[in-house]
């Protein structure tokens, strides 16, 4: 039980089971979904990825009744669709960086011969947030094209390739909780998407962030709400499909100025288990009011201390991660302001919990200061095991001194 309502969630995992229950329905089961929903009376559904949003749950939710919080499926293009995201952008003068949009690999990559320079280059559709390549040289950039565009590394979210300017500055992530014609900004969190540390290997879903990030001033959240955010929901609604839920900007940030790398329709995965905990408000009230389009009482609060989690993955990932290894240290007690969250995670043989997935469990704490956190956090990174896992050393890196954090 949470504030008095039961929590369900479908799928879920071991750690969500400890919550309320668990429902064996995939994330992917629009219909089996809308049917939980019915059979249960739910008070509010709220759609976590972005499969089931791209493929209409909030529609078919909403058509039987049942509250949601999520965007429709026509809003979810921001995120279904890096292409109809960049057009978006340029439709309503939001600043963003240069692109080229090619369903062609060959056109593509004469493109990438004739400019010259690398690019970052782009599967269209969903890929699990490993669909990008940050390419340093051309070769780089031609054999990204390669993997994604002819030899669909992603499937057919590689049908429509996506090159892009790379953009100098702080990346930074935006959430802001939307009705359809205003929104609440949460704090701004800072993701490490590389696998290793110093930003070292392939992009993965996530390896750790935190929160608040520095790079977002006052004076940028202005320059955001007012420059895209506020641009973004105009559009949207001018287009007819007025945005609700949640509003997750990627944002690159130089000298004050924001621009904007790509939208997300749902929470940042690991950027909510930082944002949670520096909330200084009611997560249902701030959700449900979203849902029924209406935030008008909902007024935005300064971030509630500081927040840094750390992912702890599976051997393979972001590959093939492996996956049934049993998961030690999760019972000892827990020092005051930590946490953890479980991703890739299920109840084994007599009652064991173990690995299920690429990013198994998300580890962090709430803190008054950004080095307690990341200190308390990566102490009890030390202490849960388990055969192959990997995590970076150095989450919060741009905001703390080398010498206040202590690996484990």
């Amino acid at each position: 039980m949470a504030g008095g309502h039961e929590v369900i969630t479908a799928p879920g995992n071991a750690g969500t089971e400890t919550l309320g229950r668990n429902a064996p329905v995939q994330v992917d089961d629009v219909a089996g979904l809308v049917e939980l929903a019915v059979r249960e009376q739910a008070e509010l559904v709220v759609v976590g990825p972005e499969l089931p949003l791209t493929a209409g749950l909030v529609d078919a939710l909403e058509a039987r009744g049942v509250s949601a919080f999520g965007p429709t499926q026509a809003a979810a293009r921001l995120e279904g669709s890096k292409a109809f995201m960049k057009r978006f952008c340029e439709r309503h003068a939001i600043p963003t960086a240069d692109f080229a949009i090619f369903e062609d690999p060959d056109a593509a990559e004469r493109h990438v011969r004739a400019a010259g320079h690398p690019f970052v280059v782009k599967a269209d559709g969903l890929a699990a947030g490993k669909g990008v390549v940050v390419a340093d040289t051309v070769e780089e950039t031609c054999a990204a094209i390669h993997r994604i565009g002819r030899q669909r590394e992603f499937g057919q979210a590689g049908a429509t390739l996506l090159l892009e300017d790379r953009l100098p500055g702080e990346e930074a992530s935006f959430h802001v909780v939307c009705d359809g014609t205003r929104g609440v900004a949460l704090a701004a969190a800072q993701d490490h998407k590389r696998v290793g540390d110093d930003d070292r290997g392939p992009n993965t879903g996530g390896m750790g962030a935190y929160a608040p990030a520095p790079v977002v001033t006052p004076a940028v959240q202005e320059r955001v709400m007012r420059e895209i955010v506020d641009p973004t929901l105009r559009g949207m609604a001018r287009e007819g499909a007025p945005f609700r839920g949640v509003l997750f900007v990627g944002l690159m940030v130089e000298a004050g100025v924001p621009r904007v790398l790509e939208y997300n329709v749902r929470f940042g995965d690991p950027e909510a288990t930082v944002l949670v905990p520096t909330y200084d408000g009611d997560w249902f009230d701030l959700l449900r009011a979203a849902a029924r389009g209406d935030l008008s009482a909902i007024h935005p609060a300064p971030a509630r201390g500081t927040a840094l989690s750390v992912v702890m993955a599976s051997a393979g990932y972001p590959g093939k991660p492996r996956t049934g290894d049993p998961i030690t240290g999760l019972d000892a007690p827990l020092p005051a302001g930590a946490f953890i969250r479980h991703a890739g995670t299920l109840r084994g043989k007599r009652g064991s919990i173990v690995t299920a997935g690429g990013r198994v469990l998300t580890v962090g704490a709430h803190a008054s200061t950004l080095e307690d956190a990341a200190r308390i956090a990566y102490d009890v990174v030390g202490r849960i095991h388990w055969d192959g896992e990997h995590h970076r050393r150095d989450i919060g890196q741009r905001a703390l001194r080398p010498r206040s954090i202590t690996p484990s």
